[in-house]
């Protein structure tokens, strides 16, 4: 398939690097932090239930699922201040959580092909997450990043896709939206009028397509195929 790509949006966690071991790791930091900082609070809250205090924070705030920084942020507040502990720590210890979050691992093919990527077209980060572009080392691959706590809504909420591509200053049929997630990335970009590109990658559940009403654009099982289609496109 052709088609002209003005810019792009691209999604960030399980599409440049894995999140589960970031995920891991994150809890194990955090255990350890509040097992030296506050140890009342690792005591009431050990690893699981930290994790299930966090999964509860979530369900009962549904208004704040844009933002992941204050979330998280809560969860902490409400850990600390169940067990005894500090609030005031709350801050320090975000801060501890949030240094692990920002060390990543990529995909083989994903540093590579985001700089051939970024040569060719503008890119714009458009992820839930809440990943720092600077603090990882990719900052200068991006044209900008649009957090939904910044817009006020996440994906897949159209608005998110529309507003990325009126800052970008491109229509949304000129611009490409690419991520692993089904509903979030691929769906969510089609439905609000962009193209858009499924890396289905090796550890997708069945990497079957479950919606009849929208197509990816494009299917690719790394970075590398996206970057080799626009060195393709550029060519003819």
């Amino acid at each position: 398939m052709s088609f002209p790509v003005r810019a792009i949006t691209l999604d960030l966690d399980d599409t440049l690097w894995p999140f589960a071991p970031v995920g891991a790791r994150i809890e194990r930091v955090l255990d350890e932090w509040m097992r030296k900082h506050s140890p009342v609070t690792a005591a009431r809250f050990p690893l699981l239930e930290m994790r299930a205090l966090r999964e509860r924070v979530w369900r009962e705030n549904p208004q704040l699922w844009h933002n992941i920084a204050e979330l998280r942020r809560l969860t902490l507040e409400i850990a600390l201040r169940d067990s005894g502990g500090d609030i005031a720590l709350a801050g320090a210890a975000y801060e501890a959580f949030y240094d692990e979050r920002n060390r990543v691992e990529f995909y083989p093919d994903a540093l590579e092909a985001l700089a051939r990527i970024a040569a060719r077209v503008p890119v714009v980060a458009l992820s839930n997450g809440n990943a720092d572009l600077a603090r990882i080392g990719i900052a200068r691959h991006f044209a900008f990043q649009l957090h939904p706590r910044e817009h006020g809504a996440a994906k897949p909420e159209a608005s998110l896709f529309l507003a990325a591509c009126e800052r970008a200053g491109h229509a949304p049929g000129e611009v490409l939206h690419v991520g692993d997630h089904v509903d979030a990335d691929v769906a969510g970009a089609a439905r609000a009028g962009l193209r858009s590109c499924w890396i289905r990658r090796d550890d997708h559940p069945d990497g079957l397509w479950p919606y009849e009403d929208v197509q990816p654009d494009l299917v690719f099982d790394s970075m590398t195929g996206l970057a080799d289609w626009l060195d393709a496109q550029a060519a003819a």
